[in-house]
């Protein structure tokens, strides 16, 4: 689960939940669906945030795109929408959301789905994405992003979600890795095989969170650099990054609040060895500096999304 600042809950009501018969894990599947895949340039962008508003407004950033929680943007009008407008007519466009609770054991809430729609069809963002979590139960939302038990039921289930709003948004989402504090004893696979899976039944893309590999390598102690070499890049089309917390005893936790830390830079070199250039996102939500700052932080990441080639010079004589 991860800490998101600035949500708009959503209010769940009650939506028909769709029957999806995916089958074992290793049996036969229905064709995944070939919901429409948009795209963003594969260059560095950053969370849009009022506070830099004017330096964005003034021009020469040096960012390629723009990612917005999607809830914070379910009004008709206001600053809110005057900004983004502004900047999506100069700017591609991310769309990320915090509030569909694609892992939930209800329904979705067909309600947010048709806002969510509203939304992608007045912006035309490149990129959709959400996140593997769920965040409500019944009439309640719980202003988090809790973790799911990776086995046949909870796939089955997050399959029916994928699909649901794959249809009604009539575009590919892409699913996040969590970051996570706990694990299940009831998890009957791996959670790259869990979400190779749901692409597999679904179709949807992925967004690899670099830096939710570190915390949750750190917080379950396991080895993040096999869990880069495992993950399906084939699927990836964005890659987050973003910095973390310690709690004091050991724990990791992802908070979005300073600087991307030196081994989430390396996390982030070896999977773009896999993946090659991918739209990248830096991540800086909650302490949010002045924007030099943070383009300090884009210009860091151009140079490893699409370092400068070696210069060799004349032989000595």
């Amino acid at each position: 689960m991860s800490r998101r600042p600035n949500r708009v809950p959503p209010h769940p009501s009650s939506a028909t939940d769709r029957g999806h018969d995916g089958g074992a894990v290793d049996g036969p599947m229905s064709a995944p669906r070939s919901p429409r895949r948009a795209s963003i340039p594969a260059g560095v962008g950053v969370g849009l945030k009022p506070e830099h508003a004017r330096d964005i407004l003034a021009g020469g950033t040096g960012v390629d795109f723009f990612e917005v929680h999607a809830e914070n943007y379910m009004g008709d009008g206001g600053p809110p929408h005057h900004l983004l407008a502004r900047v999506r007519a100069e700017h591609p466009l991310s769309l990320h959301g915090v509030g569909l609770s694609i892992g939930g054991a209800g329904p979705l809430d067909g309600k947010h789905l048709v806002r969510l729609r509203a939304l992608i069809d007045r912006y035309q963002p490149g990129l959709f994405s959400e996140h593997l979590a769920w965040s409500s139960h019944g009439a309640v939302f719980l202003g988090d992003l809790l973790p799911l038990p990776y086995h046949e039921g909870t796939l089955r289930r997050v399959c029916d979600h994928v699909d649901e709003v794959q249809d009604a948004l009539a575009m590919r989402m892409l699913l996040e890795n969590p970051s996570t504090y706990l694990a299940f004893a009831t998890s009957t696979m791996s959670e790259i095989d869990f979400l190779s899976q749901v692409v597999r039944r679904t179709g949807c893309g992925l967004l690899l969170d670099v830096n939710n590999v570190h915390v949750c390598a750190v917080n379950h102690g396991f080895a993040p650099e096999a869990y880069i070499g495992a993950f399906p890049v084939e699927h990836v089309a964005e890659i987050h990054l973003g910095g973390f917390a310690e709690d004091g005893n050991g724990l990791l936790i992802d908070d979005h609040g300073r600087q991307v830390a030196d081994a989430v830079w390396e996390l982030y070199q070896r999977a773009l060895s896999r993946t090659g250039p991918v739209a990248t996102l830096i991540e800086w939500d909650n302490n949010v500096p002045p924007f030099a700052r943070l383009a300090d932080e884009v210009a860091r990441a151009r140079r490893v999304l699409r370092p400068e080639p070696q210069r060799i010079g004349p032989a000595a004589a």
